[in-house]
């Protein structure tokens, strides 16, 4: 009995492959139907969404439960801006920010923030950065980085036994070996395949159809995943979410008050961003 639930359980993590192959094609018919168009930047401050704000790193090995947003820097580019499912997603993404955050996560972080200093946050966060070097070894593979495959590699080594299993980036800040961040959505983007319409959905930072696959396919590639129980795979992914939330408590509130549309904002950011993120 025993083993026929870790054979289910395994069957349910293969499901984020099965969904990749699936759906890719749909997202090819995407690109040859994607229309470009001119689109001006303005440098100074953007709101971009994505759930790891500290870092601006483009995905997550956990699915976080709210919006997230940073500020970044953000250059002239032609992005399609279009968005053809607005009225669900500004829907989902008010629920997000007004019901999840709000009632559930700000609360919870705030006390974790109260809980908690600064340098022992920061060390939970290079601790489950640390874990995400599958994803991030493997996209740079992909996208020929080999580089980049390798700094991710000297990086995971050092911060897992210098660095104390990663709660100390001694890669970074003793040896200058900076993060070479790259995920399967920007792997699908650089194999020419398009992002598809923007999409919010309950529980998920916002996303493309194309970033959400990946996304998927991202959180397949967490390795520790596949041998300790479901609970604690949740249980490990809530702390960061809460860790993270706590770490950008301020940074929030400032974006929050001082954006009008925050909606527009986080979407055009976030694609801003993302078709930076692949021309690179």
């Amino acid at each position: 009995m025993k083993g026929l639930f870790r054979r289910r359980i395994l069957q349910l993590r293969l499901i984020p492959f099965l969904i990749l192959t699936l759906t890719v094609p749909l997202i090819s018919s995407y690109a040859a139907l994607a229309s470009e168009k001119n689109g001006n930047v303005q440098e100074g401050n953007i709101v971009a969404a994505d759930t790891t704000v500290s870092t601006a790193s483009g995905a997550t090995d956990f699915v976080y439960p709210a919006y997230a947003f940073g500020i970044t820097q953000a250059a002239s580019m032609e992005i399609d801006e279009s968005d053809p499912w607005e009225g669900f997603n500004e829907v989902m993404f008010n629920f997000n920010r007004n019901i999840l955050d709000r009632f559930l996560l700000k609360p919870v972080a705030t006390a974790w923030d109260f809980l908690l200093p600064d340098p022992v946050q920061r060390g939970v966060h290079n601790f489950f950065d640390n874990l995400g070097v599958v994803r991030r070894f493997v996209n740079n593979a992909l996208q020929l980085k080999f580089g980049g495959a390798g700094k991710e590699v000297a990086r995971f080594t050092i911060n897992s036994t210098v660095g104390l299993v990663g709660f100390f980036d001694v890669a970074k800040d003793g040896f200058g070996i900076e993060q070479s961040d790259e995920d399967t959505g920007q792997t699908f983007g650089v194999w020419g395949i398009g992002p598809g319409p923007y999409l919010v959905l309950p529980l998920l930072p916002p996303l493309t159809v194309r970033d959400g696959i990946g996304y998927a396919f991202d959180a397949a590639m967490t390795p520790y995943s596949y041998f300790i129980p479901w609970y604690v795979t949740v249980g490990t992914g809530t702390t960061n979410v809460v860790n993270e939330r706590s770490l950008n408590l301020d940074r929030f509130e400032r974006v929050a008050e001082s954006t009008i549309d925050l909606y527009s904002a986080v979407r055009n950011a976030y694609l801003q961003r993302r078709a930076a993120a692949i021309r690179q």
